[in-house]
């Protein structure tokens, strides 16, 4: 079986995978919020300053591929 390159989802795998890096970013963005929640209730910091610094990583993975993707993808 051949890998699959748009045939069945119609969707080019360069696309998915942007769209999909996409997805997973803003997804973990707000999964760690939560972890950041339970560290400040447990009364550390370290970790919460942790989490923040990992959440702002992938809000900046997203920002730059929902731009990416905009300059891709047709309107």
């Amino acid at each position: 079986m051949s890998a699959e390159t748009g045939h069945v989802t119609g969707t080019k795998d360069k696309d998915y995978n942007i769209i999909w890096f996409t997805e997973a970013c803003l997804s973990n963005t707000l999964r760690l919020e939560t972890y950041i929640q339970d560290a400040e209730r447990e009364g550390d910091t370290e970790l919460a300053d942790f989490f923040r610094r990992a959440q702002a990583e992938s809000r900046k993975g997203a920002d730059q591929a929902k731009k990416l993707l905009s300059q891709r993808l047709p309107a």
